[in-house]
């Protein structure tokens, strides 16, 4: 009897985790695609406000700027209080932005409403230890992969925003964004069940317990290598629309349709990342996803070239360069390789830091999302510098070198301190 109660109740928590996993999944895509609408209106915006690529770069850049700030009290936040009722307050922030987007018209005013509409970035944060106490160590990587595929709502904003501003003009955007936000938020609240009493026993309420694993220096390792698979994805998406514009001169709609298939495929991998994680480690597809990047972004990186080689009767004239089918073949396997990685590391965190996930997970979640904000600021000084449109993946060329030395040495390191702990356990000074 006692047997049989167990069984159904365990059963009954495993319908609450498909819930919950559900109920999060569909929020955060809805928050994600709030918080990458200035992909779509900022190329609107550029031409309107009459921007440099550096001021649009920080157009760009000033939704991530806040999400990437909060996302860290937001997980100190989500391991002391429901993450359920947090979420719901967070959505709540954000429509009344929405509704006022239709009367901003200076570069600052629009600089301002980005930087609150951030707040829905915090979303991922919340969502992360919302879902990771329902599944069992096994299932970890499998189920954040669920749920950051939730990252394809910013394949919701590629398609629809277009639609809206073609049919009932860009004034009607935030205003049919927060209407769709507030449905989002009555869908989440029927769903979404609330953590049980066992999970709310687990919430840590000592701030020097929830910042022990920030003294670990792994953690800022972790945080770095997000900062490319989660940082540079991005910013990419909030690049390229005005990336194909400007070097391949394609129309709005050709671009926003481009960056819809790199969207689409690096979100929708994601749940297969956090799979292979599960069965061969995260640390093994990470290492796999940096150097397929770095092969991609060696060739993504050469500019447009021509040549003149003086012959013996003539001249002859050889011209260089990235063409439109093969840049988004490049492009994609980027993408693609970025949704592994972003799976794979929150996979590794819980591996580390099982009872951390809200401050250990919002670290580098942190740290990661300032990619989001520091990489299109860049990407624009760079292009106003070297007046090279390839000089975007340049920088990130430079990046993801950085990150691959780190986690080299890291690796040396790790197999030094095993093959000691080995010595010692076998007694290697012990004489005979």
């Amino acid at each position: 009897m006692t047997q049989r109660a167990n069984s159904s109740e365990i059963l009954y928590t495993e319908r609450l985790g498909q819930r919950a996993l559900a109920a999060a999944t569909l929020a955060f895509a809805a928050n994600f695609s709030v918080w990458t609408l200035y992909a779509v209106l900022g190329l609107n915006l550029r031409e309107e406000l009459q921007l440099s690529a550096t001021e649009f770069g920080l157009l760009l850049a000033s939704p991530m700027f806040t999400g990437a700030l909060l996302r860290f009290p937001a997980g100190i936040l989500s391991e002391r209080y429901s993450c359920r009722r947090l979420f719901l307050w967070q959505m709540l922030i954000v429509v009344p932005v929405l509704f006022a987007l239709p009367w901003m018209e200076s570069y600052l005013e629009y600089i301002s409403a980005g930087m609150l509409l951030g707040v829905s970035g915090v979303s991922f944060t919340i969502g992360i230890r919302y879902v990771t106490p329902w599944f069992e160590r096994r299932q970890q990587g499998f189920a954040l992969g669920v749920f950051g595929a939730g990252n394809a709502g910013a394949a919701i904003t590629l398609v629809l925003a277009p639609l809206i501003i073609q049919y009932w003009g860009e004034s009607h955007v935030g205003p049919l964004y927060g209407i769709g936000m507030l449905v989002m938020i009555v869908v989440f609240m029927l769903i979404a069940p609330e953590e049980t009493r066992y999970m709310q026993s687990q919430k840590t309420v000592v701030l020097q317990d929830q910042l022990a694993p920030l003294k670990h220096l792994q953690i800022w390792r972790f945080s770095l290598y997000y900062y490319f698979v989660f940082g540079s994805f991005l910013a990419l998406l909030m690049w390229l629309p005005h990336y194909y514009v400007e070097a391949y001169q394609l129309s709005q709609p050709q671009a926003m349709l481009f960056t819809l298939v790199f969207v689409s495929t690096s979100s929708i991998v994601r749940a297969l990342g956090g799979w292979f994680a599960d069965r061969y480690g995260g640390r093994a597809v990470n290492w796999s996803v940096f150097w397929i990047c770095l092969v991609c972004l060696f060739f993504l990186s050469y500019p447009r070239t021509s040549m003149t080689i003086h012959g013996i009767t003539h001249d002859v004239q050889l011209s260089l360069g990235i063409n439109l089918t093969l840049f988004t073949v490049l492009i994609n396997i980027i993408g693609i390789a970025q949704g592994f990685g972003r799976a794979s590391v929150y996979k590794i965190i819980h591996d580390y830091y099982p009872n951390h996930m809200g401050s250990a997970g919002g670290t580098v979640a942190t740290l990661g999302a300032v990619g989001g904000f520091t990489l299109p600021v860049i990407f624009g000084i760079a292009v106003d510098f070297m007046n090279i449109f390839s000089a975007c993946f340049m920088v990130l060329y430079g990046v993801l070198a950085g990150c691959m030395i780190v986690m080299h040495f890291a690796n040396e390191a790790e197999r030094q301190r095993r093959r000691v702990q080995q010595a010692i356990e076998h007694n290697f000074l012990e004489e005979d």
